[in-house]
């Protein structure tokens, strides 16, 4: 239960975004709560957000070894909470903001807000096979970011799952890594724009199995991903096709259920935020990290959003 009632920065979301917006908000002595989340249904779902599922990071900066991202998070909530921010695990079931200081309604009873931050990520969409989690987090194959991951597959064959722009687009990426990429789709007809079509046919790197999804995740401790059962959906062949890796690129979904109805949002219900900050629709509220962004999705992107929005919460109050 959070230690008062009332607060003039609550922060939603524990990963890098909602983590440096604490941090910013903590020095500036604006006395943050910070609402973690987690404990959902979803295996994914939790406190630190989606690195938390990450083995080795090797990105973000100032860590030229490579950090896990366990390690990473657990790294920005001790930096948060020495500067004074209060983290509580729970979650937020309701919020007002149609009235001033906003009301968001937790498990064990409702604070209130005169500012708040959304940080409450994206969730990548998977195919939800058994073995698919596994491979994600403690053996590695599986990977739902070509950006973040394609380096280490170089030589490899690989499979990039979807038919859209996001699809060509990671499929495109990993080429400039992998020996092959092999685009699995479940039509004959891809959904990506024109354009993004046209320049994956014309990478010789690229194959594709159109017609076809994967049934089973192929490979085993110690040895990551090898392969995966991919079936025909016309014929009902089955193959197994040799790869190193898979990709999902059939997209994201942000968390924003909570603010149906009161903060404004694009086609795919991602938060809309003003030009060169974080504001959202309703004044004094803020957006940072995946939960507003459809397209780099990283963590240091995220975390300097984090430091937008708290400068701009702080701006706000100030007013």
């Amino acid at each position: 239960m959070p230690k008062q009632s009332a607060y003039k920065i609550v922060i939603l979301g524990s990963g890098p975004a909602g983590l440096t917006a604490a941090l910013y908000a903590s020095r500036a002595e604006l006395s943050p709560l910070l609402v973690e989340g987690g404990g959902g249904g979803d295996p994914t779902d939790l406190p630190g957000g989606q690195l938390m599922l990450t083995t080795e990071v090797d990105n973000y900066p100032g860590f030229p070894e490579g950090v896990l991202g366990p390690e990473l998070m657990d790294r920005m909530r001790k930096q948060a909470e020495r500067f004074g921010a209060e983290i509580v695990s729970g979650r937020v079931s309701a919020v007002a903001l149609d009235q001033r200081p906003f009301v968001l309604t937790l498990e064990e009873g409702s604070v209130k807000a005169d500012a708040l931050i959304v940080a409450t990520g994206a969730q990548a969409r998977w195919l939800g096979l058994p073995e698919e989690l596994e491979f994600r987090t403690r053996i590695g194959g599986v990977s739902a970011c070509a950006t973040c991951d394609g380096f280490f597959y170089k030589g490899k064959h690989v499979l990039v799952v979807g038919g859209g722009d996001t699809a060509m687009e990671e499929a495109s990426f990993l080429t400039k890594f992998a020996a092959v990429v092999t685009v699995v789709h479940r039509r004959a007809e891809l959904r990506a724009s024109k354009i993004m079509q046209e320049r994956a046919r014309a990478n010789p790197k690229i194959e594709w199995l159109l017609d076809s999804v994967i049934e089973k995740i192929l490979g085993g401790p110690g040895q990551g991903v090898t392969g995966a059962q991919v079936r025909n959906v016309k014929t009902g062949e089955v193959q197994e096709v040799a790869a190193g890796g898979i990709f999902m690129a059939i997209g994201h979904t942000p968390n924003t259920s909570l603010f149906e109805g009161q903060l404004e949002m694009d086609d795919n219900a991602y938060l809309k935020v003003g030009p060169h900050g974080t504001a959202t629709s309703v004044p004094g509220v803020f957006a940072a990290g995946d939960v507003a962004d459809p397209h780099y999705r990283q963590a240091i992107t995220a975390a300097g959003t984090g430091c937008m929005a708290a400068i701009d919460a702080e701006r706000f109050l100030s007013h």
